[in-house]
């Protein structure tokens, strides 16, 4: 027991909350499923997660890139070096007593994180930025960045449902809201299209 300290105070260390930042963004999930992730979800060997027993009782393998699984190695090193239990059923992200993360300490931190940088509400914008807008953000990127490769968004979109742990696409849908540069995407290609060119 810490006495004369707060509880929690110390329990989140700032290498476990940007892993999981990294991770929430960087993979798309959702705060339940990263703070779920044990050891032996995470194969690094070939970048996979399995996310297990999700949202809609169903479990998922979750490819992530090279950035990201380079961020994962370095954080599992870390805790292995830290003296953390190494059990395949050991919480990947933990707090330094190894209890699961808590959703009112990360969003404290991210609250606390997001005024330090000065991000705040837009002009016109319903509500500051939340911890879950991270998986927004990973599916309009990723449409964006489809667009921009040139690739068939319509047939890739199921491809998203699926990555994301949706049932069908009305749920994707809600993650896709219009941004500026997703919107200038969607323009080229429609001006594409109605130009007659092959970007159709």
């Amino acid at each position: 027991m810490n006495r004369g300290r707060p509880y929690g105070a110390v329990q989140l260390d700032a290498v476990t909350f940007r892993a999981l930042l990294l991770l929430l963004y960087g993979a798309g999930l959702r705060f339940g499923e990263a703070t779920r992730l044990t050891l032996a979800d995470v194969d690094l060997a070939n970048a996979v997660l399995t996310i297990r027993a999700t949202k809609f009782y169903k479990s998922r393998l979750v490819p992530v890139g090279p950035q990201l699984a380079a961020v994962l190695a370095n954080h599992v090193s870390r805790r292995r070096g830290g003296g953390l239990a190494q059990g395949e059923n050991a919480l990947l992200l933990a707090n330094r007593d190894e209890t699961r993360l808590a959703s009112s300490t990360v969003q404290a931190a991210f609250d606390t994180l997001r005024r330090v940088a000065g991000v705040h509400r837009t002009t016109g914008g319903r509500e500051v930025p939340r911890l879950h807008d991270l998986r927004h953000s990973f599916a309009v990127h990723r449409l964006t960045g489809w667009y921009r490769q040139g690739a068939d968004v319509q047939r890739l979109l199921p491809v998203l449902s699926t990555y994301l742990g949706h049932a069908d696409l009305e749920g994707t849908k809600v993650y896709l809201s219009m941004t500026p540069e997703l919107l200038q995407q969607a323009s080229l290609r429609f001006a594409s299209y109605a130009g007659g060119g092959q970007d159709a």
